[in-house]
């Protein structure tokens, strides 16, 4: 996946893409990935890197909803739960079983967590990844160590799925490009095109890289940015109605001494009714995640205080060592496309979760709302309406039973490439010859320096903060050790990309000022 070779598809004005995709998040990538598989040619346009925005900032997990079970959304739990299935097959190197605690301080709350944990095993069926069942205060003791043990009766052990969000991004788009899709990032829409009639034929987009200003034209143009949707809809009608309602989710990493082992703790209500977790991820310890409503969508939303301090209090309260902000590795905030509320505030735990796919009258198709575990049926929804919409040639979707890039049933025990599935052996093979890729970029992570050349050679990363953000997820783990490490990763950038050593000082400037925001600020 090189991005010249993509730009050259680019400038081919003789073509006309089937289908034009604007955004490469979970969505645009998942849609890209259906298209191309179907056959359909298929453009995606990124305007930043991939998964820059909400899609590298989730709680990492794939999961079927259990608090969607009290609101009585049982036909979106069932969605999400069949789509949680087929993740663990089809994209086995990046998803995985994740067992998960509820400590249950009163028989009341374990009977009630129970019962409905246990229906969720129930809407499961054939895709339930293990019984729910209810353990004694010994048993809960030892799957949550440093859990608060006054007044603990026992705890409610179930299992779901966690993964990389990134990483399963990136190989999206690989999957897509292995099917004849061209996906490039760093090129930015700047208006529909439309023909005499009125109807949207094509887009007119930038390169951010070096200004090279495109028109393709296209047989239909999806809409799939996320929380900036709206931002597209007004290029077609300025005073177009707003959809979404950005809702600012924030998490913090921790050293796992606060939560050791391999077991998640579930909070299922806080103080404003959201779920809390505590979730292993890369050898460290993720805690959120707020829900804030925000007046407007930003690429790079920053934590609020109150928010630090809220994850802060509420996972004090369950943990024996009370976590401090001096203990704050990173600090992330992503921002989720909630459905736009009409008339009075409502909170965010009362706006709609599920997606929506609408028309405009021009043809421009946009999907907004949803979540990283459903994206494949999102995409697959999305291309069904494409089609109907513009009579694009019926080709079913093949995307349910379809081995994403890198998929492997089995990984190498505690070695960390395996995430990259298929594609470890040819980072392997680039230390082997070049033994300097062999060095690791940081003492306390396990990243050699070859990663970052397969990310630039294979993986379309162009700045340091495409590699340390979304290829390895240094910053998102390690915002200091980051820094510590982003010269060398500017050194090696500019090797790869023929860069100039004024570009490098710019590049390692700009992500050290980028990676502050990630730092919890002292009170």
């Amino acid at each position: 996946m090189k991005r010249p070779e993509m730009t050259d598809q680019l400038r081919d004005e003789t073509i006309t893409w089937d289908i034009v995709i604007i955004g490469g998040g979970a969505t645009g990538l998942g849609i890209a990935m259906d298209a191309a598989i179907r056959g359909y040619t298929t453009l995606l346009l990124e305007q930043s890197d991939f998964a820059k925005g909400t899609s590298s900032r989730s709680t990492k997990l794939i999961h079927g909803g259990v608090r969607y079970l009290a609101q009585g959304k049982v036909k979106l739990v069932l969605e999400a739960l069949k789509e949680r299935g087929l993740l663990l097959q089809n994209a086995a190197h990046v998803v995985k079983k994740q067992a998960f605690v509820i400590p249950a301080y009163s028989w009341w709350q374990a009977l009630y967590y129970l019962a409905g944990l246990k229906l969720y095993d129930v809407l499961a069926g054939k895709w339930s990844l293990g019984a729910s069942k209810f353990i004694n205060r010994k048993q809960a003791l030892k799957a949550l160590p440093t859990v608060n043990h006054k007044a603990l009766k026992g705890g409610i052990l179930y299992y779901d799925s966690q993964f990389d969000d990134t990483r399963l991004a990136i190989n999206l788009a690989q999957t897509a490009v292995e099917n004849g899709a061209c996906v490039i990032n760093y090129m930015r829409v700047t208006d529909l095109l439309k023909d005499e009639a009125g109807k949207i034929n094509g887009v007119a987009v930038q390169d951010l890289e070096t200004g090279s200003k495109y028109t393709p034209k296209a047989k239909a143009v999806i809409n799939a940015t996320g929380v900036f949707v709206d931002d597209i809809l007004r290029m077609e009608q300025h005073e177009a109605h707003p959809l979404v309602q950005p809702s600012q989710g924030v998490h913090l990493v921790l050293d796992q001494k606060f939560l050791p082992g391999s077991n998640a703790l579930l909070v299922p209500k806080t103080d404003d009714g959201r779920v809390l977790f505590a979730v292993p991820w890369h050898r460290h310890l993720l805690v959120g995640t707020t829900d804030t409503l925000r007046e407007r969508a930003e690429l790079e939303p920053r934590a609020l205080e109150q928010e630090i301090d809220f994850i802060l209090g509420n996972a004090g309260r369950y943990l024996h060592q009370k976590p401090q902000r001096e203990d704050v590795l990173s600090v992330f905030a992503g921002l989720r496309p909630l459905a736009a509320h009409q008339g009075n505030e409502q909170s965010t735990k009362d706006i709609s979760r599920n997606y929506k796919i609408i028309v405009s009258p021009a043809g421009l198709v946009t999907v907004t709302g949803g979540k990283w575990t459903i994206f494949r049926k999102m995409a697959e929804d999305t291309i069904d309406r494409a089609i109907k919409t513009h009579h694009l040639p019926l080709m079913p979707c093949q995307t349910a039973h379809y081995a994403i890039h890198g998929n492997t049933p089995g990984a190498e025990p505690g070695c960390h490439l395996s995430i990259y599935g298929t594609d470890a052996k040819a980072i392997k093979q680039l230390m082997q010859r070049q033994p300097s890729l062999a060095e690791r970029l940081h003492p306390s992570f396990p990243h050699y320096k070859a990663e970052i050349v397969w990310a630039v050679r294979s993986e379309m990363a162009r700045t340091i903060e495409d590699v340390l953000a979304r290829r390895l997820r240094l910053l998102f783990l390690d915002a200091r050790a980051a820094m510590n490490v982003a010269p060398e990763v500017a050194r090696i950038l500019a090797l790869e990309l023929g860069r100039s050593p004024e570009w490098e000082l710019q590049q390692a400037r700009a992500f050290i000022q980028l990676a502050e925001g990630y730092l919890a600020p002292a009170n």
